[in-house]
């Protein structure tokens, strides 16, 4: 399997029962498990503190703290491999297209502009609905193709508000 660090590192991964192989090299290495979600390990004669601290298992992807420092680690198997090449991967069956009105409302603000490349969880545009501002958040990564709005216009539930690349 492929793992990659902060979208930095990448390294070939192949477990084993009692082995582990980095990039085809074997590890030794020595583990204690403090609780479900916490080891200890020692490897090189370096102790090592590591700790699940967030798994998502649909996306394949986890937070792990070593020592006290927060990394980022994205898993790709073979079944993965093999939809990428089909162009059936999740990157593409998750794409937004647009995004629409959850409810009718006022345009306040809009926070992109066309041709700007947003990414999962950016705000967009705020909505007043029912003297609440709401902020509408990206729920994909993407190029924003189209604002098909403008601040102070009335839309309707579902109405198309902007549309992605």
């Amino acid at each position: 399997m492929k793992v990659n660090v902060n979208e930095q590192y990448n390294f070939e991964v192949e477990l084993a029962e009692k082995a582990i192989k980095v990039n085809g090299e074997e590890l030794q290495i020595d583990s204690k498990d403090l609780s479900a979600s916490q080891k200890h390990i020692l490897y090189q004669n370096k102790s090592y503190n590591v700790e699940l601290v967030e798994r998502d298992d649909e996306g394949k992807t986890m937070v792990v703290k070593v020592n006290g420092r927060l990394y980022q680690v994205g898993i790709e198997d073979q079944y993965d491999d093999l939809l990428k090449k089909l162009g059936m991967d999740s990157s593409s069956a998750n794409k937004v297209l647009e995004i629409k009105a959850p409810m009718p409302g006022l345009v306040l603000n809009i926070i992109v502009e066309e041709g700007q490349e947003v990414n999962k969880g950016d705000s967009l545009l705020v909505l007043e609905a029912m003297k609440m501002e709401n902020i509408i958040k990206s729920p994909t990564g993407g190029l924003v193709k189209k604002i098909l709005v403008l601040r102070g216009d009335k839309v309707e539930k579902n109405e198309i508000l902007l549309q992605f690349a």
